[in-house]
C-alpha cells in the first residue's frame, strides 16, 4: 500500500519541479534575443556599423530616407507621388517633380499674395524695436505712447490681412466643390471651406499677439486638412505641397512678428500701462533740454526797442528796483 501511495505523495512535488524547469527553459533564450536586437545581421550577430565611415554612411542614408518620407507626406502621400512619378526618389526629386506640375499663374499669384504679409511682418519687427527704444528713453524724438500706438496699428493690419488670407484659402474648397473637382462632396467640403473664415475673423477681436498665435494654429490646421483632402482626391495633385510652402511662408512671418514684439519692446495694451507711460514721459522730460518757458538765473532776454540795433538784447536782471540794465553791451 505504501509502495503504491508513494508516487502519489510525490506527484505534486514532481509537477512543481517540472514547472520550475519549464520556466527556466522559457527564459534561457532571453539573452541571445537581447544580443540579436542590437545586431544588424541576425546570422553573423554583427552590429550595423563596423567603422566610423560605415556609421556616417548609415546615418546619411537614414536621414535621406526620412527626408524622402517627409516629402511624400508633404506632397499628399503615395497618391500624389505615384501620379507625378519623380525622376529620383528623394526629397529634392519629389519636391521638384510636384512643383513643376503647379501652373505658373497659380505660383506667381500665390507668392504675390504673400508679399504684403511679409512687408507687414517686417514693419512690425521694425516698429517693435523703435517702440522699445522710445520706452527705454534712448529714442527721444518720438513719444513712447505714439510709438506703441503705431506698433499696435501695424499688428492689427497684420492680423486683418492674415484673416483675409486664411478665409481665402478656405474659400478655395467652395470653388472646387462648385467645379465638382474629384466629385461633388457636399457638406463635408463646404464645411471645410467655411471653417477657416469663422476661425480667422474671430481672431480680430483678440489682443494682436494672441490673434497671431491663433492664426498660426489656423494656418497649420488648414494645411493638415488640405493634405488629407489631396490624398482623398478632392484637390489637384500638387495642392498639398503648394499649400505647405505657403503655410511655411506665413508661419515664418507670424513667428518673426511674435519674436520681435517679445524681444524688443512691449506692445500697447499688453505690456505697458498708462501710468507706466506717464512715468517714462516724466523721466524723459528731465533729461531733454527745455525748449519753452522761463529759465531761472540773473540774465534775461528782452525784445530790442526802436532805438536798439538788435531784435533781442541779453542783459542782467536788476537786483534793486526791478529795472534792467544792459549787460556790457552784449547784443544778439
Amino acid at each position: 500500500m505504501s509502495a503504491l501511495s508513494r508516487p502519489l505523495r510525490f506527484a505534486p512535488a514532481l509537477r512543481a519541479s517540472r514547472r520550475v524547469q519549464h520556466q527556466h527553459q522559457h527564459f534561457r533564450p532571453a539573452l541571445p534575443l537581447l544580443h540579436a536586437r542590437f545586431a544588424a545581421n541576425s546570422v553573423s550577430g554583427r552590429p550595423g556599423s563596423q567603422t566610423i565611415e560605415h556609421a556616417r554612411l548609415n546615418v546619411k542614408e537614414e536621414i535621406g530616407n526620412s527626408l524622402t518620407d517627409w516629402a511624400r507626406s508633404i506632397a499628399g502621400g503615395v497618391f500624389t507621388v505615384d501620379s507625378v512619378k519623380p525622376a529620383k526618389d528623394s526629397f529634392i526629386g519629389i519636391t521638384t517633380a510636384v512643383a513643376t506640375t503647379v501652373p505658373t499663374p497659380y505660383l506667381v499669384m500665390g507668392l504675390a499674395g504673400g508679399l504684403p504679409y511679409i512687408a507687414s511682418a517686417g514693419t512690425t519687427v521694425y516698429l517693435s524695436r523703435q517702440a522699445g527704444l522710445a520706452a527705454a528713453g534712448t529714442l527721444i524724438n518720438i513719444d513712447p505712447g505714439v510709438a506703441l500706438t503705431i506698433l499696435d496699428q501695424a499688428l492689427n493690419f497684420q492680423v486683418t490681412y492674415g484673416a483675409v488670407l486664411l478665409s481665402f484659402l478656405g474659400a478655395l474648397h467652395w470653388g472646387m466643390e462648385f467645379a465638382g473637382l474629384g466629385g461633388f462632396k457636399g457638406y463635408p467640403r463646404l464645411m471645410l471651406g467655411v471653417s477657416p473664415a469663422v476661425v480667422a475673423w474671430s481672431t480680430i477681436t483678440l489682443q494682436p499677439t494672441f490673434a497671431l498665435l491663433y492664426q498660426w494654429l489656423g494656418f497649420t490646421a488648414l494645411w493638415y486638412a488640405d493634405n488629407k483632402a489631396t490624398v482623398a482626391g478632392w484637390t489637384p495633385k500638387w495642392y498639398s505641397q503648394y499649400r505647405f510652402y505657403l503655410s511655411i511662408l506665413v508661419g515664418t512671418c507670424i513667428i518673426g512678428s511674435l519674436a520681435g514684439t517679445s524681444y524688443w519692446g512691449p506692445v500697447a495694451g499688453h505690456g505697458l500701462l498708462s501710468d507706466d507711460l506717464d512715468l517714462i514721459r516724466a523721466e524723459r522730460k528731465k533729461s531733454k533740454p527745455e525748449r519753452v518757458g522761463v529759465i531761472p538765473g540773473d540774465i534775461e532776454a528782452v525784445k530790442g526797442g526802436a532805438a536798439s540795433d538788435a531784435y533781442v538784447v541779453i542783459r542782467h536782471k536788476s537786483k534793486q528796483n526791478g529795472d534792467s540794465i544792459e549787460s556790457n553791451g552784449e547784443k544778439h
